[in-house]
Parts: structure tokens; C-alpha cells; sequence
């Protein structure tokens, strides 16, 4: 992540729970509740999170990428097909910049893989 998140999506962050998140690294504290989701997505004997992916993906961005691996979503593809939003966008095009912005931070905070 860049630099701070767009004014523009602000709103979004916080009624989805992230705007702490966004703002790592920038003084805001984690939220609790945030870290309770996870926890309870957790599991032990893969070590991973389980988020649900595929349909989901298009019901939140209505968009699905060509390659979902193991859902795995590519961050270029992200960055692709949903530029940060200019001050003439619709807000069906700041909700799902919000959304991609949100999985963004997942994989850049709270699951990067170094591999």
C-alpha cells in the first residue's frame, strides 16, 4: 500500500470495519473486533484463513478474475480493473474500489506471503 487510503472510499472502510486497518502504520489501532473475525476464520491445520471466494468475488465486485488458484486472487488484476476512483466517479465505482482496497489490505497486512 502506497499511501493512505482515497478520501473518496473513506466512508466505505469504516461501515466494513477496515478503516483501522487502512491506517496501519499511520497511528490508528487495530480493531478489535476485526481481529476476532479472523481468529474465528482461522484454521489450525492449514494455517490459513478461510475466506470464501468465487461467486462472492462477483456478488462484492461483480467482476471474477480469469485465475482464482486455490482463491487466490492475483493483486494485479485488482489494481487493473479497479483504478482509485477520480472525484466525477459513481459510487457503485467507489464501493467496489472500497471492497478491492479491502482485500488489498488483507494480503498486504494481515496475510502477506512472502513466497
Amino acid at each position: 500500500m502506497s499511501g493512505p487510503p482515497s478520501p473518496l472510499i473513506e466512508n466505505y472502510l469504516k461501515e466494513a470495519g477496515f478503516w483501522h486497518v487502512a491506517n496501519i502504520g499511520r497511528g490508528c489501532k487495530l480493531d478489535l473486533k476485526l481481529i476476532s473475525v479472523f481468529i474465528e476464520r482461522w484454521r489450525p491445520e492449514t494455517h490459513t484463513f478461510h475466506l470464501p471466494c468465487g461467486a462472492i468475488c462477483y456478488d462484492l465486485l461483480r467482476a471474477i478474475p480469469d485465475n482464482i488458484y486455490g482463491g487466490r486472487i492475483e493483486m494485479g488484476w485488482l489494481r487493473d480493473i479497479f483504478p482509485e476512483p477520480g472525484n466525477d466517479s459513481t459510487e457503485v465505482k467507489r464501493i467496489q474500489y472500497a471492497r478491492a482496497y479491502i482485500l488489498k489490505i488483507i494480503r498486504g497486512y494481515l496475510m502477506p506471503d512472502l513466497s
